[in-house]
């Protein structure tokens, strides 16, 4: 090739949306339209069609990951316009040569796609003596929710084959750049384009990217590792994590003392009684700056918090603080800005007793808080991530935030509804009951 080609995943559901941005990326440098996996499963090879018919002078990719029936599928594909088809690594040899061989029949390019597959190297080889003419080098998008590199893979293989490599994997405007000068042939990009407020921008600055080598920060379509969690969270709300985490309801009952609060940090764990405010302030000792103090006392009065102790923890630059129970000196807690949510709220405290430990596990809200466990707390209320957990959610609450800022646009663009923009009726549950 004599330059790296730009692709662009259209893994949507919805056509109308996966052709308005493939109109702006055509008209701002991208080479190949992709039809998407999910687009394909959803619309059919109609996709495909719609594609070929809008966009006469773009390749246009059909990733259909064929797993068996390679000349149907292929046939298929080809009848509807494609010029190059995926079929799937982890697929029979013979469903591979099939593939290639009615490709052959048809004009096409067949990309064997590297999706879990164990040695690629040596299927690397075999492909190109079956007369394969891509691989695609894919990074899985659960694999990228917990931080892998998109790009290990590529550098890996392009020492070991001359076929063509695309690389595809959660790529933005600096990894786009990144793969290119590790030796991409083909960079396929996704998110960062079809979920952008502007994807014909984002088009124009990802191929500037790859024919400069030069790569462009952003915020968005990024994703972390265990280094980036408060990065990541600070920058969604606990809506998009619990959209990310298959709807994990908040702490049940806990609301902030004042709106407009924002709190993220790991929690240091305090169990203690109603009333007893000794452990509660002794964390604060314990606590390092950007912590969470989730306190679990008994979800009832008497107030085990007040405004001292907010100083104190304010001092430590402490992020915020969970109470399943009560706080007292509301009034001074506010007028001090640190970020507090509890259950209930009264005038009388108890006694420094010490009952209780800290950093143990405690139950708040009807969840199970753990030492080290990340917290994130808003206006709508309190969200806890396992630590074990807390890059892969936090990259997926980054995602879903991204998806929507893509469908808050297209309202906006369109003048138009919620239920339209993403065709409700058509995705709405179908059987009895």
């Amino acid at each position: 090739m004599d330059r790296v080609r730009l692709q662009v995943a259209l893994d949507f559901i919805e056509l109308p949306r996966a052709l308005k941005v493939a109109a702006d990326a055509a008209a701002n440098g991208a080479d190949y339209l992709e039809a998407g996996t999910p687009l394909i499963k959803a619309e059919g090879l109609d996709a495909v069609r719609k594609l070929r018919e809008m966009f006469p002078d773009r390749a246009i990719v059909a990733d259909m990951k064929t797993m068996d029936a390679g000349k149907i599928e292929t046939e298929a594909a080809a009848k509807a316009g494609a010029n190059v088809v995926t079929v799937s690594g982890t697929a029979a040899e013979a469903t591979i040569r099939e593939c290639v061989d009615t490709a052959r029949q048809y004009g096409l390019e067949v990309a064997v796609d590297l999706l879990c597959v164990g040695d690629a190297a040596a299927l690397a080889a075999r492909c190109a003596e079956l007369g394969v003419a891509w691989l695609d080098v894919h990074c899985p998008i659960d694999a990228q929710m917990h931080g892998a590199d998109p790009l290990e893979e590529l550098r890996r293989l392009r020492g070991a084959t001359t076929l063509t490599l695309a690389v595809a994997g959660g790529l933005n405007s600096d990894s786009a750049a990144r793969a290119a000068a590790a030796g991409a042939d083909v960079v396929i990009v996704g998110g960062a384009i079809t979920k952008a407020a502007d994807p014909g921008r984002a088009t124009a600055e990802i191929r500037q990217a790859i024919d400069a080598r030069q790569g462009v920060a952003g915020e968005l379509f990024r994703r972390v590792t265990a280094e980036g969690i408060r990065e990541a969270l600070a920058r969604v709300r606990t809506s998009n994590l619990s959209d990310g985490a298959h709807r994990l309801p908040c702490l049940e009952g806990l609301r902030p003392l004042a709106p407009g609060q924002l709190a993220c940090g790991p929690a240091v764990t305090v169990q203690t009684v109603p009333g007893d405010w000794a452990k509660p302030v002794e964390a604060i000792d314990l606590a390092r700056a950007g912590d969470v103090i989730v306190i679990d006392s008994g979800g009832r009065p008497p107030a085990v918090w007040g405004e001292l102790a907010s100083e104190s923890a304010r001092n430590k630059h402490l992020a915020g603080l969970v109470v399943d129970g009560a706080v007292r000196d509301t009034a001074d807690i506010r007028r001090l800005g640190f970020a507090v949510w509890s259950r209930q709220v009264c005038s009388h405290a108890g006694d420094a007793n010490g009952i209780g430990a800290i950093n143990v596990p405690v139950t708040v809200g009807g969840q199970r808080v753990c030492p080290g466990d990340w917290v994130l707390a808003d206006d709508d209320g309190v969200m806890v991530v396992p630590k074990a957990r807390a890059v892969e959610l936090a990259n997926r609450a980054a995602d879903v935030l991204e998806a929507e800022n893509r469908i808050r646009q297209e309202i906006r663009d369109g003048r138009t509804t919620l239920a339209k923009v993403l065709n409700l009726l058509k995705w709405e549950k179908k059987g009895i009951g």
